[in-house]
């Protein structure tokens, strides 16, 4: 624990001694691998590399949240602003490579935000059939003075071919119902009387507010600058994914992916070119072990944002200050 850390701040933080007993489960291939010896591990090398070693159409699920197009530092490594052309190159360097790796049945979701969506479109439009653009609020961050707060980013749904899965059952939102309609005998209507009050089980949509970038306090938070809410990723695994399906994550960062892939009984696979954060996912794996929760899905459904679905008080509780 760092010096001064307060007692509430859930932050995962490793030691030199946790990185040295940690990173002996990283895999480091330097040939061909298989499936069996590279399903539930922890790749450590470039994606760029990596990629080559990996067998073909074993993917039934491709997450990737790849540098966006600015200059990021990510722990020991880091990334540098390009022309938008350049960054294209760059994007199609890698996503290239991948197509092969998948299955005819796969889907692919990869993130970005205003700076590098277009570029991620063209290319996926070069490769696969692009489905939808979801559009999620980070609410997360400092007002701007001169130019619109910018708290959105973009992920691109796409597939390999018109036979893919896709489950909406898995996905749906649990609403809190502000017009209680009630049928001629007074009955809810398509809504449901609860303890702790009204709610609607809501289509998904592709605007998601519902999310709640990890903070100090969360159990999920890592010191890892661009670390997608766990609550995210189940959204895309659930909907796009069955048990026992493979998930890849070329840019696997903290290890979110392989860690909602183990919690909601999928394999996984991550690569991770930076040693420290490869340990990170390593030790969030261990703490999957026995604990599989996450945070805003419960019950089989996605809550709003700072709701827990664990109270069943009346009153809703904001989930922040739980947690505080």
């Amino acid at each position: 624990m760092s010096k001064n850390k307060s007692s509430r701040n859930k932050t995962i933080e490793l030691s030199e001694n946790d990185v040295v007993q940690l990173e002996t489960k990283l895999l480091t291939p330097d040939s061909k691998l298989d499936k069996e010896n590279l399903i539930n591990k922890t790749i450590l090398g470039d994606a760029l590399e990596i990629i080559d070693y990996l067998p073909n159409h074993f993917v039934d699920l491709l997450f990737v949240d790849p540098p966006y197009n600015m200059n990021k530092v990510f722990g020991a490594k880091s990334f540098k602003e390009m022309d938008s052309g350049e960054y294209e190159v760059w994007v199609r360097s890698w996503l290239s490579k991948l197509v092969d790796k998948l299955k005819p049945t796969a889907s692919v979701y990869i993130c970005g935000d205003w700076r590098s969506s277009s570029a991620l479109f063209r290319v996926l439009d070069d490769y696969f059939q692009i489905r939808n653009r979801i559009t999620w609020e980070r609410e997360k961050g400092r007002g701007a003075k001169t130019n619109w707060k910018n708290s959105s980013e973009d992920i691109w749904f796409a597939t390999v071919s018109e036979d893919y899965y896709f489950d909406v059952e898995a996905v749906k939102l649990k609403k809190k119902v502000i017009a209680p309609y009630r049928d001629d005998s007074g009955k809810p209507k398509d809504w449901s009387e609860e303890e702790r009050g009204n709610f609607r089980l809501t289509h998904p949509s592709n605007l998601w507010t519902d999310l709640s970038v990890p903070f100090w306090s969360m159990p999920e938070n890592t010191n890892h600058p661009t670390q997608k809410p766990e609550k995210l990723v189940a959204k895309i695994i659930l909907a796009s994914s069955r048990k026992g399906d493979v998930i890849l994550d070329p840019f696997l960062g903290s290890g979110t992916t392989s860690v909602v892939a183990k919690k909601l009984g999928r394999l996984y696979v991550g690569i991770e070119m930076d040693k420290y954060f490869a340990c990170v996912a390593e030790r969030r794996l261990e703490m999957a072990e026995t604990d599989h929760r996450i945070q805003g899905y419960a019950d089989g459904v996605f809550w709003e944002r700072n709701v827990n679905p664990e109270n069943n008080a009346a009153d809703d509780i904001n989930y922040q200050r739980l947690l505080l």
